[in-house]
């Protein structure tokens, strides 16, 4: 099991945001965490990255205890984050954007790093030395995709990367993520498109008011009349 999340419960002062969730995800899956907005999908994934810390309840990342490490610390052991809003360096260039994804490696960055960004996103080859602040907002998104895939991630975790981008950007990005997850990256993926996160999804669960509702191979869900009803527009 590369992550295993048991029984976590997350609070924003005396808001309880996350109750008691457990799921997992094995080695070379794509697995979504999918529900309506405020359903706990993005602070479950921050919990994940460190960014916050549960109150209770263990989170394991291929075999280490990390219910409690601080996020800068857990790119170097594998697991990286593409944030909701990108939260790229906007005042930066591309390049020193995707340099600042290599943090975890020592010494010169080698320059099969960036080409394999780049086999992804050639705009972004195009777009090397521009100021990452005037990229389009799907350009942006691939920017900071791109910085994740820097770290080497043997997680990636993806938080609301169609969020804001017209229809034809959401199918390239999620084409990319298809093409992340062929090259052996498994992916964590957080995402309010139901229907293109359940296409990609070898297993999903759906969150509501902090909980796990249901959970199914990504097919199931799709097929399931529940969902199709809350989330398809079945």
């Amino acid at each position: 099991m590369m992550l295993t999340v048991e029984n976590i419960h997350v609070y924003y002062g005396a808001i309880h945001a996350i109750k008691g969730i457990s799921f997992d995800v094995n080695e070379g899956e794509v697995v979504a965490l999918i529900g309506a907005n405020g359903a706990g999908k993005s602070t479950t994934l921050q919990t994940v990255s460190g960014i916050m810390h549960p109150r209770s309840g263990k989170i394991t990342f291929l075999g280490e205890d990390i219910t409690h490490t601080d996020g800068y610390k857990l790119p170097a052991k594998g697991l990286a984050q593409v944030p909701e809003g990108r939260r790229i360096f906007l005042q930066m260039t591309v390049m020193e954007n995707l340099e600042m994804g290599a943090y975890v490696q020592k010494g010169k960055v080698p320059e099969a790093d960036f080409e394999n960004v780049f086999s992804h996103f050639p705009r972004l080859k195009e777009r090397r030395s521009q100021i990452a602040g005037t990229l389009s907002g799907g350009e942006q998104q691939m920017l900071a995709m791109g910085r994740a895939l820097m770290s080497h991630p043997k997680l990636l975790m993806l938080d609301e990367p169609s969020m804001g981008l017209a229809p034809i950007l959401v199918e390239e990005i999620f084409n990319i993520i298809q093409e992340f997850h062929a090259s052996g990256t498994t992916i964590l993926l957080v995402e309010q498109n139901a229907e293109m996160a359940l296409q990609i999804a070898d297993r999903a669960y759906v969150l509501e008011s902090g909980s796990i509702a249901l959970s199914g191979t990504g097919a199931e869900l799709a097929q399931s009349d529940e969902i199709k009803k809350a989330y398809l527009g079945g």
